[in-house]
């Protein structure tokens, strides 16, 4: 039974998806390094006062506070902002600077999905690597706003008094760091990839369209021309 062109598509994405996204898990850090330097640039040009240094590369702990692997895809936060941390069973507590690390991946799985639906896309492969490219640059944007809106969000309502403190210091709205922290880790992951794949495919997407109506049109014809035949 021969699929109509929609579901063929819909097909391809679907078995084009799981590759993608292995490919971008297992090269992450290459990913994450172009939007790393980028929210470097924004956090210290703007906020040196709250931040001291951004890398790349950073330490995955378990629930005890226990160093269990190193993850190069991670970013580590040097902050200036001094913070006390209470006794507790995992250590005696104290106080020093707070040192957050970030997972830049959950702005950035736009990429796989953009790269599913490209791959599916009928192209020539010139065109379906500018695409790409043109896409990567998109999310790499998207993904460098995500580190900074929640490199403020952990000091405005993750880092205690110490933080919020900082945070009025510098002139910052609250308000205004968790809607861009919302906006960056739940609408723009899901809205980007299938923007773009529109914006460059319409004529492809206005194809597919068409095809998958002609059958049933012809359908609707030939449906009304046997009508016709039993008027009087």
């Amino acid at each position: 039974m021969a699929l109509s062109p929609i579901r063929e598509f819909g097909v391809k994405a679907v078995l084009w998806l799981p590759l993608a996204f292995v490919a971008w898990f297992w090269f992450a850090p290459l990913w994450v390094w172009p939007a790393m330097l980028l929210a470097k640039q924004v956090l210290l040009g703007h906020w040196g006062a709250l931040f001291a240094s951004v890398t790349l590369g950073g330490e995955v702990l378990d629930d005890a506070g226990r160093v269990v692997a190193r993850a190069g895809y991670l970013v580590s936060l040097g902050t200036r902002v001094m913070v006390t941390v209470p006794a507790s069973a995992a250590g005696p507590g104290g106080v020093g600077v707070l040192e957050p690390t970030l997972n830049p991946m959950v702005y950035a799985y736009s990429l796989p999905l953009f790269a599913g639906l490209a791959m599916a896309t009928p192209l020539p492969a010139l065109r379906r690597a500018l695409q790409l490219a043109l896409a990567l640059a998109v999310i790499v944007l998207c993904q460098a706003f995500g580190i900074v809106t929640e490199s403020l969000k952990t000091l405005a309502f993750d880092a205690g008094a110490e933080g919020a403190a900082a945070i009025a210091r510098a002139g910052l709205d609250p308000n205004t760091i968790a809607l861009g922290y919302q906006f960056a880790s739940l609408i723009l992951p899901a809205v980007v990839p299938v923007a773009l794949w529109i914006a460059f495919n319409r004529d492809f997407i206005e194809q597919l369209v068409a095809r998958d109506r002609e059958p049933g049109a012809q359908a609707v014809g030939q449906s009304t021309h046997r009508n016709g035949d039993l008027d009087p």
